[in-house]
C-alpha cells in the first residue's frame, strides 16, 4: 500500500450562506465518509482546518507573516490515506462529500514520500 495526502481546497466562505440544517447534513456525510474509510482500513488520519491562519515566508532574519484569510481559496482539511495506487486514491477523493455540497471544491491528491531513496532515511509516522 502507498500513502497519499488528500488536500481539500475550497473557497474560504463557501459555507457562509448555509442553513444550520445544511451544515449538519454536511458534517454527518463527512462523518460517514470517514467511517467508511476507517472500516476499509484506508484512513490514517483526517482533520478539518480552521479557515483563518498565518502564512510564513522569507528567509532567516527576514521573515514575513501575512493573514491568508484575504485569499479566495484555502485548504479546508486533509485526509492521510493508504491506497494501492494513484487511481484508487483518486477514487477515494471523488467520494468526498465536499463535492456534494460545493461546486468550488477541489481535492489535491498527492503521493507521500515515506523514504528517501538516496539516503535510506525513513520518515517517522508520528511521535508518541
Amino acid at each position: 500500500m502507498k500513502e497519499f495526502m488528500l488536500l481539500v481546497r475550497n473557497e474560504i466562505d463557501h459555507q457562509s450562506g448555509w442553513s444550520a440544517e445544511k451544515h449538519q447534513d454536511f458534517l454527518k456525510k463527512c462523518e460517514a465518509y470517514i467511517g467508511h474509510l476507517v472500516k476499509e482500513r484506508k484512513l490514517k488520519i483526517a482533520q478539518p482546518l480552521v479557515r483563518e491562519g498565518t502564512m510564513v515566508s522569507g528567509t532567516p532574519g527576514n521573515w514575513k507573516t501575512a493573514n491568508f484569510t484575504r485569499t479566495i481559496e484555502v485548504i479546508v482539511g486533509y485526509y492521510h490515506i493508504v491506497a494501492e495506487d494513484l487511481d484508487e486514491a483518486i477514487a477515494i477523493a471523488e467520494r468526498n462529500p465536499e463535492f456534494d455540497f460545493s461546486t468550488t471544491a477541489r481535492i489535491e491528491v498527492r503521493p507521500i514520500k515515506t523514504k528517501e531513496v538516496e539516503t535510506g532515511f525513513v520518515y517517522p509516522e508520528g511521535a508518541g
